[in-house]
């Protein structure tokens, strides 16, 4: 049983899984974060790290649809990273000196 378990991972499982896994953490990582600071406030806020974190995933999961030929996943994930790259453009911007 433990040989057709290890043969079905290894015939599964290559290095762009793991990094479209690794992509999808750190996607799924900013929702965490956002929840987590949005009750400790007890409203909805978005934190700068959950930008960083949607840029870092975005980042992977954009490289990984590119592998996989997949212009849906590409295309959705490329106006995604314009759009968290703004957002850590205003957040800097706006940034007064005191913050930095």
């Amino acid at each position: 049983m433990f040989q057709s378990a290890l043969s079905w991972f290894q015939s599964h499982w290559d290095i762009w899984t793991v990094v479209g896994l690794c992509g999808q953490a750190l996607f799924m990582g900013r929702f965490i974060v956002q929840w987590i600071a949005s009750e400790r406030v007890k409203k909805s806020i978005v934190p700068e790290v959950f930008w960083y974190f949607s840029l870092g995933g975005g980042t992977i999961l954009f490289i990984y649809a590119l592998h996989k030929n997949d212009i849906v996943f590409s295309l959705g994930q490329g106006l995604g990273l314009a759009i968290y790259l703004r957002n850590i453009w205003f957040n800097r911007k706006n940034k007064s000196p005191a913050d930095a």
